[in-house]
């Protein structure tokens, strides 16, 4: 069977007998590479040993580099070579969506220990979920276990007062105005401390988007 794009690829590296010819975009690649890590081309030419210059026209894909320039770049950033014959990630375009929710008409979702109401409910493919909450629970015993949920959660009180429980910290109350940031990953648990049911906000985000 022949061997793929990549395979074939990596194997003209590893023979070190022509230049580095680029199917894979290595040169935006690159450029993606330092712009994450907030380098500036003369601290790549520092890290790997490649002049400035050598390392605009690679990113500007005005050479392809060598064997030994490879060698040099994944060496001196401290990658590996999938890592460098990673294509870059596509650039989406701002769809400009927007999704209302008038008060009281979010999707409600009841369960024995918080009143959901889900918001923007109308926009698919979100990246955040956002929902407000009455919680109902009043003592940590009503969970039968941890909530938990892949992704990161931002959460503010509204009305009343809650007690937040969490896996790895002691509980910390929170009044109305408060807010706290977590990885919902993490077990956690709201109950309300307040005369009235406590209210809140939170937004997590999707798993998949982290």
């Amino acid at each position: 069977m022949p061997a793929n794009t990549d395979q074939q690829a990596a194997l003209r590296i590893a023979s070190g007998r022509k230049p580095f010819v680029e199917p894979l975009r290595l040169g935006e690649r690159l450029k993606e590479i330092r712009l994450s890590n907030q380098w500036t081309l003369e601290d790549v030419s520092q890290r790997t040993g490649l002049a400035r210059s050598t390392l605009s026209k690679i990113e500007n894909n005005q050479i392809s580099p060598t064997f030994t320039a490879v060698q040099k770049l994944i060496n001196g950033l401290g990658i590996d070579l999938p890592q460098l014959l990673t294509p870059p990630k596509v650039q989406t375009r701002t769809m400009g969506r927007r999704d209302l929710t008038r008060q009281g008409e979010g999707e409600r979702h009841p369960t024995p220990t918080y009143e959901h109401e889900l918001l923007s409910c109308e926009l698919a493919q979100k990246r955040m979920i956002p929902f407000k909450t009455i919680v109902r629970a009043r003592s940590f015993e009503e969970f039968s276990e941890w909530v938990r949920h892949d992704g990161e959660e931002f959460l503010m009180v509204l009305e009343g007062e809650i007690r937040l429980y969490t896996e790895f910290y002691e509980p910390l109350q929170l009044s109305r105005g408060d807010s706290i940031y977590f990885d919902s990953d993490m077990g956690h648990a709201l109950v309300s401390v307040s005369e009235d049911d406590a209210v809140v906000l939170s937004v997590c985000t999707r798993g998949d988007a982290v």
